[in-house]
């Protein structure tokens, strides 16, 4: 959600003109700019981001941005010290862009197995296989393996490519910091504004986008968490679809726990809620920052 940006320009921007602005002098780092001791430690925050965005990466629509979201909420309850997520944190930069990353390669799931495109670029995916005569699903493993195979090894080769554009060209990357923030910022405001029109080409999606931003900023004035609301906003109406549907099935609410998998997703969010709030209280009673 290009929304976001807009209220950390805001935010950005009360900073500067209140005075509150600090300089901050960029090293270029070495390497991928991580230690191995700090590899080593980031290596379980990784490996639970992936598969949280495997995960969402399958349920069809939803796509990065709530993966992205859901993973920072888990590595920030997770941490011994939440109180430093925003500020730089590494952990919440590698659980985000892990669980992001991750989620590409669940979407490519349910369009292999199914052919139902799992996001936005799976469904361009889904075009040109049907361009080509080819039809997505069980089959397409049978009659066309060789561009099943193409697909996994273009995908290595782009994760190849990404290793080796980060690796070299990171010491160039983080000298975008050094930009003015007077010429970043507004840079970034009409990129953000030419995104949003270029998805549909209506102005009603940039007017949308500014009012979300400027949602947002109030949002952080009052200390409210944004992160529940852009998680309902995203799947709430295709939750409301999906379960009208599934009751017009079954005929009752009932019968979705006649089922395995919806018992084992039931039962495991019902958990992982319960366990937030525990949490939660016992930070409260222990003096930390939620």
């Amino acid at each position: 959600m290009v929304s976001s940006p807009i209220s950390e320009i805001l935010i950005t921007a009360e900073t500067k003109f209140s005075g509150d602005a600090k300089i901050i002098q960029v090293e270029p780092p070495k390497g991928l700019g991580l230690t191995w001791a700090e590899f080593k430690y980031q290596i379980p925050n990784a490996f639970r981001s992936a598969l949280i965005g495997l995960g969402i990466g399958i349920l069809p629509g939803i796509g990065g941005s709530t993966s992205g979201m859901l993973s920072y909420v888990t590595a920030k309850n997770s941490s011994k010290y939440p109180e430093r997520f925003g500020h730089g944190c590494p952990d919440g930069v590698v659980a985000t862009e892990t669980a992001n990353n991750a989620t590409i390669g669940g979407a490519l799931i349910p369009l292999l197995v199914l052919g139902i495109p799992g996001d936005g670029v799976t469904a361009m995916m889904l075009g040109g296989f049907l361009i080509h005569g080819l039809s997505a699903g069980p089959l397409l493993f049978v009659k066309n393996a060789d561009v099943v195979y193409g697909i996994f090894a273009a995908c290595m080769v782009c994760i190849t490519i990404m290793l080796l554009v980060e690796t070299w060209g990171i010491k160039y990357f983080v000298r975008l910091l050094k930009i003015p923030k007077h010429i970043l910022m507004p840079c970034i405001l009409v990129l953000c504004c030419v995104g949003a029109y270029a998805t549909n080409n209506r102005v009603f999606d940039v007017q949308s986008t500014i009012l979300f931003g400027v949602i947002g900023y109030l949002y952080h004035k009052l200390g409210l968490q944004t992160t529940p609301f852009v998680l309902c906003f995203l799947v709430g109406g295709m939750m409301e679809t999906y379960l009208r549907r599934g009751i017009m099935t079954y005929k009752s609410f009932g019968a979705f726990f006649q089922r395995p998998i919806f018992d084992v997703f039931f039962f495991v969010a019902i958990a992982i809620v319960i366990w937030s709030v525990i949490k939660s209280n016992r930070d409260r009673k222990q003096g930390k920052v939620i």
